[in-house]
């Protein structure tokens, strides 16, 4: 596999398709109240830095960060099935936390929930540890947190 990482800065047809998936996924998972991810167009504004992976040509792979006072948030983090196992994820985490220490941020955190045992996995095997919720979904009402795990990392 040749990959690639590269970063989106405007509208973007496979970006949109990456995310559409993603959330289809999602989807068949969780309760509507419990998906928390954001929508493609917040992805493109001022306060995130979002990416693709290529295998050439093909975009395989997606992932960002919101830039918040002291830490940045993992957004959005996928791969296409077929190029799981490859090293997208791995490319993608890298490069997420390479930007988050440019930005100066000290951590690296990230939502997700229990029923991605193998996000879960990756995370932790990348040095995420589990905390408890952070930032904005310190507001969340229960039920939509009761699927959710937290993470965390020193960048």
């Amino acid at each position: 596999m040749v990959l690639s990482i590269e970063r989106v800065t405007g509208p973007n047809y496979e970006m949109r398709g990456l995310i559409s998936e993603l959330e289809a996924y999602l989807a068949g998972l969780y309760l509507p109240e419990q998906l928390h991810g954001w929508p493609y167009e917040r992805l493109l504004q001022a306060d995130v830095l979002f990416f693709l992976a290529r295998n050439g040509a093909r975009a395989v792979g997606c992932g960002g960060i919101a830039l918040y006072d002291d830490y940045a948030e993992v957004k959005r983090m996928f791969t296409v099935p077929s190029a799981r196992g490859q090293g997208v994820g791995r490319a993608l985490m890298a490069r997420l936390e390479e930007e988050a220490r440019a930005e100066g941020k000290k951590w690296l955190r990230l939502e997700t929930g229990y029923g991605q045992d193998e996000s879960m996995r990756f995370f932790e095997r990348y040095g995420f540890e589990q905390r408890h919720y952070f930032g904005p979904y310190a507001d969340m009402k229960p039920l939509a947190l009761a699927a959710s795990r937290f993470y965390q990392k020193q960048v």
